[in-house]
């Protein structure tokens, strides 16, 4: 699947007003929903439609599944019933806890669930069948429209649901979900923090219970008072014991939603308790401060009313903090603002967005472990200019995230395992090389390179100018990245994606020289004895010409030249336009053959007859081409085999090309300014 990397330059964060409508139509939801008043019809998505192919991509369903609107399965559906509270969440079938998780904490904050779910709709008398839901996807915020068709079993719900049987708001949330990323299949199995960010365009940060800072309960404090989502969950060391059990009725590896914290006093001394919810919606733990637990008795009703402490199997419960660092290892926070929980003042945070691609054979270069092609890679510069307030470093957060991963499993993508590091520029704002990253070791990198959808770090450095680098751990892979830099002062930053630029050196003179060369002498007799008296010769002969010379050169590998080849040259060398090539034009054609044979050998380090793709922008560059990563994309798709390497005939015609190109272009600009001056002149 080819990734081109499109608009590299720096953009500013989407503001929460009016989503980009996503429907193929071209209609926003408002549009599709009165055209159905209009026509007395209820509305059915074609983008989405109410088949197997919505719900699963590599298994066929193991029951007969039917979709259901609401008024089908209950008499008197409601979208909201008495508020959306996390109670409404309870799995189905569905391997998606990570985003049940993220909704029930999305539930906490009312602002923050009315930007996902838009309140006004309803099952009343405007209805229509047709819902909508927003979502945050690098950088912009998306409409996505979904009839209220529902995959249902025995006249019940498969997936999830609300624990009131008439109330459909987190079901159709799920079903738009679903629709965004192609499928309900690839839903199953993910990252709490994944949907949390889409919930709210937010930036998240993880942290490991077990070395978790002596001020994490503050941490998870200020994170709720936030209003910042905030996840859990239990590591597993083996696939077996996915979802396995704990003798205090914890499940590993399952998505759990933190959705409280607070002091109680408790026999003359506070503890510390921390609210914890099962999406499954039952299966609590059964440990000290559980439901039913005898400390609770010692707790007056006033404390169990603040703390809204009720015993009921609902997948709710509190337990002592000290437990939960006990038990748990993992937090996921992702915070509205990136502000810095350890800190008592909230910051206003500039944000940066840069968007870019991985393509194979150009800029997919691997981590650092593989510096021969590491130096390809994007790269960013950032200008720290201002030092945080009061403070000698700046600080910001680099978030790199892969796009559309989930979306792409059925086509049998996975999460790619990802990363950066960022290095001290040397000045000039050119792609830096491979020497550079040679002998300059990082300055700062993510603490890891893990296959997650977004790798997000919290970083102090010196002002100065940087250099990130984000990449996959292994070469070759191909991705599509946005990358956000949010710094507590504002922070320049720019692709290192060189500009089009072209130095040729000027056009030798076609006349002859006055004594000819023994190489000249050569040619000219191999010339007479081809083209006759004319001393003219078509394509077909200058293509025996060319490889009977070039076979007698010894310090070069290569296939025959081929006969396109050699229809590019004359087009590029012919003077008079009769499609033959004269001995004098053959003549300033060699010289440039010359240098550019000298250049392939330089970049063909094996001497096997063939370059590497990811050397092809050196090479050019020493050829008077400086190329921008999308015209690199484009060249190396074009001329670079499956392994990456160019040959001489390939790299032969680029150049030809990329001259006659040029030539086109100096004229055009020749022109355009002879219209220019003659408009001024007006």
């Amino acid at each position: 699947m080819p990734y081109l990397y499109g608009d590299s330059k720096p953009r500013p964060p989407v503001l929460p007003g009016a989503a980009r409508a996503t429907h193929s139509s071209g209609k926003t939801y408002k549009e599709l929903k009165q055209e159905c008043l209009r026509r007395g019809v209820l509305f059915e998505d074609p983008d989405f439609p109410a088949c197997n192919s919505s719900l699963f991509f590599s298994e066929k369903p193991c029951i007969p599944f039917i979709w259901k609107r609401p008024t089908d399965i209950v008499k008197d559906p409601k979208f909201i019933l008495g508020g959306a509270t996390r109670t409404d969440i309870c799995q189905g079938d569905l391997g998606d806890c990570w985003l049940l998780a993220a909704i029930a904490s999305l539930t906490l904050n009312e602002k923050t669930l009315a930007r996902v779910v838009p309140l006004d709709q309803n099952f009343g008398p405007d209805y229509a069948g047709i819902f909508h839901f927003q979502f945050w996807q690098h950088n912009e915020w998306l409409d996505v429209v979904i009839d209220d068709r529902l995959p249902t079993f025995k006249g019940r719900l498969v997936f999830l649901h609300s624990a009131e049987h008439n109330e459909f708001w987190s079901a159709l949330l799920e079903k738009a979900y679903a629709k965004l990323n192609g499928s309900y299949e690839a839903l199953k199995g993910g990252s709490t923090i994944e949907a949390m960010e889409d919930f709210t365009g937010g930036v998240g940060e993880t942290y490991d219970v077990k070395k978790a800072p002596d001020n994490f309960y503050e941490i998870l404090e200020k994170a709720l008072k936030r209003c910042s989502l905030v996840g859990c969950s239990i590591d597993t060391s083996s696939a077996a014991e996915s979802e396995a059990r704990t003798s205090f009725g914890l499940i590993k590896g399952h998505a759990y939603s933190v959705t409280g914290i607070d002091e109680v006093r408790y026999r003359g001394r506070k503890v510390q308790l921390i609210r914890i919810r099962n999406p499954w919606g039952q299966v609590e733990w059964n440990g000290p401060w559980s439901d039913n637990s005898p400390e609770w008795r010692s707790v007056s009703p006033s404390e169990q009313k603040h703390l809204s402490q009720v015993a009921l199997d609902d997948g709710e419960f509190w337990m002592s903090f000290e437990d939960f660092k006990v038990h748990f290892d993992k937090v996921e926070i992702c915070n509205l603002t990136p502000d810095a929980l350890e800190d008592s003042t909230a910051h206003k945070w500039e944000v940066t967005i840069h968007q870019g691609s991985w393509v194979r054979g150009s800029t997919a270069g691997g981590c650092r472990n593989f510096l021969e092609t590491f130096w390809t890679n994007p790269q960013i510069k950032i200008h720290l200019t201002e030092k945080d307030d009061g403070q000698d470093d700046c600080t910001f957060i680099a978030a790199l995230m892969q796009k559309d991963r989930r979306k792409l499993k059925k086509l049998g993508a996975e999460m790619l395992t990802i990363g950066y590091s960022i290095y001290e520029s040397p000045g000039g704002d050119g792609h830096l090389g491979k020497d550079f990253f040679r002998y300059h070791p990082s300055k700062a990198r993510s603490k890891t390179y893990i296959n997650l959808r977004e790798v997000s770090n919290r970083f102090k450095l010196p002002p100065g100018d940087y250099v990130l680098v984000p990449t996959t751990f292994e070469p070759h892979q191909e991705a599509d990245f946005c990358l956000r830099i949010f710094s507590e002062k504002k922070a320049i930053t720019e692709d290192l994606d060189e500009n089009v630029a072209i130095d040729l050196p000027e056009p030798l003179n076609p006349n002859p020289s006055p004594q000819e060369t023994e190489e000249e002498k050569q040619f000219r007799a191999l010339f007479e004895q081809i083209a006759g008296k004319d001393m003219e010769i078509a394509a077909e002969e200058l293509e025996y010409v060319l490889n009977a010379v070039l076979k007698k050169k010894k310090n070069i590998k290569f296939k025959n030249l081929s006969l396109i080849s050699c229809r590019n040259i004359i087009s590029l060398m012919d003077t008079s336009g009769n499609g033959k090539l004269e001995f004098s034009e053959f003549k300033v054609f060699w010289e440039k053959m010359k240098k550019w044979i000298n250049i392939f050998l330089q970049f063909d380090f094996d001497k096997s007859g063939s370059m590497s793709s990811y050397e092809f922008r050196s090479a050019l560059k020493a050829a008077g081409y400086q190329l921008n990563n999308y015209l690199l994309q484009l060249i190396v798709l074009r001329y670079s085999d499956e392994q990456f390497q160019i040959e001489f005939d390939d790299f032969l015609n680029c150049l030809i090309r990329l001259e006659n190109a040029s030539r086109v272009f100096q004229a055009l600009s020749v022109k355009n300014k002879e219209f220019i001056n003659l408009n001024i002149g007006e």
